[in-house]
């Protein structure tokens, strides 16, 4: 019967959702996640290093040096890739700073949804959510301080699960594995 809040931040999606009574009592999808950090990344050197980079490099560079939060030790990246106008194999170095404001805008927008949700919780499941925190999961999880930049924006704690790639078809298999909660959530 208590309230839990689950924040799955996926590729192309985060999912918002409060669960009590093994139902979503609030759901909210969001489209930018993700992947989302990785195009403003793409932008971001295009603009300001005039560099082409692939997807992949923009995922190595989120997950390396992207940050949702200043860092304690500033971190820094050589990314190689495509020179926009001359169409040369170049070098650039990036920083951690530079990298974080590259993402604002995609993590502005999921910080909005979440205290939008928050709003729109049942008083008597918020108590439940300010006792228990928010669960973090999914790839974007992964992105260094994300779970302190939601702490620090809804004074709520909040923890990464433990394998956050993997959580949400763990606990898919878990339900299906269990006959008596499959049937109680099952639709007719």
């Amino acid at each position: 019967p208590e309230g839990n809040m689950i924040i799955d931040v996926g590729g192309g999606t985060p999912d918002i959702a409060v669960i009590s009574l093994a139902g979503v009592v609030i759901g909210r999808s969001v489209r930018v996640a993700g992947d989302a950090f990785d195009e403003a990344i793409t932008t971001h050197l295009k603009r300001k290093h005039e560099v082409l980079i692939g997807e992949r490099t923009a995922e190595e560079i989120k997950l390396q040096i992207g940050s949702a939060t200043a860092l304690e030790k500033p971190l820094t990246m050589e990314v190689k890739g495509r020179h926009f106008a001359k169409g040369v194999p170049v070098r650039v170095k990036v920083t951690d700073a530079e990298i974080r404001d590259a993402i604002s805008e995609p993590l502005t927008t999921i910080l909005k949804a979440i205290r939008e949700t928050l709003d729109q919780i049942p008083p008597e499941l918020s108590a439940d959510i300010y006792d228990r925190g928010i669960a973090l999961c999914g790839g974007g999880a992964l992105l260094r301080n994300l779970d302190r930049r939601i702490n620090q924006e809804t004074q709520l704690p909040v923890k990464i699960v433990d394998q956050p790639l993997s959580a949400v078809v763990i606990g898919a298999g878990k339900m299906l594995a269990d006959k008596a909660l499959l049937r109680k959530l099952a639709v007719n």
